[in-house]
């Protein structure tokens, strides 16, 4: 791989390295498990379905928020839709609302599952267990709670770190994997310290956000300058206003929320290591597809994840920068439908064997 490769798949990580309805479910067992996890109050304020805007259409009819219970953490999801689990996982620093443009399409083959991480959204957010073996046995429990044994999953930014943990730490439990848009902590060359201006622009909030207590201070009220800065700078095609208004209010309005987006940085030694230690094992076996935007990751998330695993699909979206879900949305809805019908083909035989 290349210095520039490595740089451009690091980028990716700095990139913005950021119900109470009846689920629908594939299987019987997963019915019934859902039937038994203990019904929470259902989500009703911000963050929730309920008060996320522009919407598209018929999303409410298809679409619930609900907490559910994990052990000492309470997770909250977005879930909808029939067919095998599909679970998605945002970046930094956004939350479910996300995937909101390619999530009608996909309840239409799948049951979608949309999590806002452990520190993000409507999740709790306590002080430890940011590091990606614990977020990913966070998702595990998630999915333990809703009753699905194996499922698909698709992460973006810091979600594809965590969904390498998650394929890695747990194979048994995860059929296929699509990521995006980020670099692996500790998996091949670390940028170098003075690289160039379009570099150092895509990657200083990664050590900023490491900082302890200090970042906190500066950005407190100043929200909108600071993330504004990061949906700006990695777009190619603007996010819409009020969808950047959205993630800003999210993490302005909750002084743990603002918290809570600065924990995945400050554990990144823990990580770190977690990675060096994962690489050594087999590299993962499962299919994998890597998405980058042309004027951000582009081949870069590919070539990080060749690093760790054997199966590796490309795609890189033309036009696109580092927010694709909501930049190239068709582009990525089609890509997703190809690389999980072998997914669905397999869940849908053994379901009726």
């Amino acid at each position: 791989m290349t210095r520039r490769g490595v740089i451009r798949a690091a980028g990716a990580s700095a990139v913005a390295l950021g119900l109470g309805g009846a689920v629908l479910t594939a299987t019987p067992a997963a019915a019934a498990a859902n039937s038994s996890v203990p019904r929470l109050p259902t989500p009703t304020g911000y963050g929730s379905v309920s008060q996320a805007p522009h919407l598209p259409a018929g999303f409410h009819r298809t679409f619930t928020s609900r907490y559910i219970k994990t052990g000492e953490l309470r997770q909250h999801a977005v879930i909808g839709g029939t067919g095998p689990p599909l679970l998605l996982v945002h970046g930094w620093p956004q939350t479910w609302y996300a995937w909101r443009l390619l999530m009608p399409a996909l309840a239409r083959h799948f049951q979608v599952i949309a999590v806002d991480q452990r520190g993000i959204g409507l999740t709790d957010k306590p002080e430890g267990g940011y590091d990606t073996g614990t977020l990913a046995a966070d998702l595990i429990a998630l999915m333990d709670a809703l009753g699905h044994q194996r499922f698909a999953m698709l992460g973006h930014d810091t979600g594809m770190p965590i969904g390498y943990a998650l394929a890695a730490d747990h194979p048994h439990r995860i059929e296929r994997l699509a990521v995006a848009e980020a670099a692996l902590p500790g998996i091949g060359k670390s940028p170098e310290m003075f690289g160039d201006m379009a570099s150092n622009n895509r990657l200083w909030h990664i050590p900023f956000n490491r900082i302890d207590k200090l970042n906190e201070q500066l950005v407190r009220g100043r929200e909108h300058i600071y993330y504004g800065w990061q949906f700006t700078t990695k777009a190619a095609k603007p996010l819409p206003d009020y969808a950047v208004r959205h993630y800003v209010h999210t993490l302005a309005r909750d002084p743990q929320a603002l918290h809570g987006s600065f924990q995945w940085y400050r554990a990144l030694d823990t990580t770190i290591k977690q990675n060096e230690r994962r690489q050594k094992q087999r590299p993962l076996t499962l299919p994998v597809l890597a998405i980058g935007g042309a004027t951000s990751a582009g081949q870069g998330t590919a070539d990080m994840m060749k690093l760790v695993a054997d199966n590796v699909r490309a795609l890189v979206i033309p036009g696109a920068g580092h927010w694709v879900a909501e930049e190239a949305p068709q582009q990525t809805l089609t890509a997703l439908t190809t690389f999980l019908a072998p997914y669905r083909r397999q869940i849908g035989h053994r379901a009726h064997v």
